[in-house]
């Protein structure tokens, strides 16, 4: 399903955000240091190699909402955004640092002349974001940036779940 605003497009998808192929960038939903983990975290250290564990070392750690941009190693992409989502019911006020991580990665596709990036659920896993709220601040967060965007063109978000996938349509 997809949904136009201004030059970019924004869809959804079920898929695994460690295989996207057809993207510049895939966005991880990383832990603080930055290194390898479980769920998206591990799922994408895993496929990229032990390379970009150690291209992360040097930027973390990294605070809720912020994002940082690497080089994709042995993924089929040529970026990673890394962001930081925040720990529901933990970080304050985890809506706005939420919505955060998605503008910041964002921006930063676009400051980097990035055409396509796929993101993943952030912080609907491990870190206990109900689905519903999450996929709803997404993708206004998506939303609002779109119009800002020079060179993004297509924004993907890709879900693990068909019934994560069936919230985020009902959000589109």
């Amino acid at each position: 399903m997809k949904s136009d605003n201004s030059k970019a497009k924004l869809e959804v998808t079920l898929g695994d955000i460690a295989n996207q192929p057809d993207m510049d960038a895939i966005v991880n939903a990383a832990n603080a240091q930055l290194q390898t983990g479980g769920g998206v975290a591990g799922a994408i250290h895993r496929a990229a190699g032990p390379g970009l564990g150690d291209e992360c070392r040097p930027l973390a750690p990294i605070k809720p909402g912020e994002a940082v941009i690497t080089g994709a190693h042995k993924l089929p992409n040529k970026y990673v955004i890394h962001c930081l989502g925040p720990v529901y019911g933990r970080d304050k006020p985890e809506d706005k640092l939420l919505a955060a991580c998605y503008e910041n990665a964002l921006r930063l596709a676009d400051k980097q002349q990035i055409a396509s990036l796929a993101f993943p659920a952030i912080s609907a896993g491990a870190f206990g974001f109900p689905i519903e709220e999450a996929a709803a601040i997404a993708t206004d967060a998506i939303r609002k940036k779109m119009p800002e965007l020079s060179h993004v063109k297509k924004i993907r978000m890709v879900l693990f779940s068909e019934s994560d996938l069936e919230v985020f349509r009902k959000q589109l």
